[in-house]
């Protein structure tokens, strides 16, 4: 949308443009000043008029801009949360493969031999219970 200050102005500077050149051709020096003022003043109206446009348009294109940031910031933090639960899923399916395969090494060796693993077992026991009965 045009502002209206560019429009008045530009009326303004054309004026002043022909009463210039009128005063310059009939001899008179006010008329010419008059239209030389007339055109300067038309000029700055008319150049106000056009900052008002180029602040309008900034301030239409900001709320375009903000939009625009958003949609990538969600979009990135959607990224995000999807690799992240990729990762958590991967680590949470291989911490259970190590489980399961510590267990069974820990069965070989028990079956193996169940005196050593029972004696182990004693000997944390009791480990432990010197610990816990030190420290009251």
């Amino acid at each position: 949308m045009v502002d209206s200050d560019r429009v008045v102005g530009g009326a303004k500077e054309l004026g002043g443009k022909v009463q210039s050149a009128v005063g310059d051709a009939a001899g008179s020096s006010q008329d010419s000043l008059e239209g030389r003022y007339r055109d300067a003043q038309g000029k700055a109206q008319q150049t106000f008029g056009e900052a008002k446009d180029k602040a309008r348009d900034v301030a239409d294109n900001v709320g375009a801009y903000a939009n625009d940031a958003l949609d990538r910031g969600s979009q990135y933090a959607r990224e995000a949360y999807d690799r992240g639960a990729d990762y958590a899923r991967d680590a949470y399916d291989r911490g259970g493969e190590y489980v399961r395969g510590g267990h069974r090494a820990v069965t070989e060796r028990v079956e193996e031999n169940p005196m050593v693993a029972l004696l182990i077992a004693g000997a944390v026991g009791y480990g432990l219970a010197l610990l816990l009965h030190s420290r009251r």
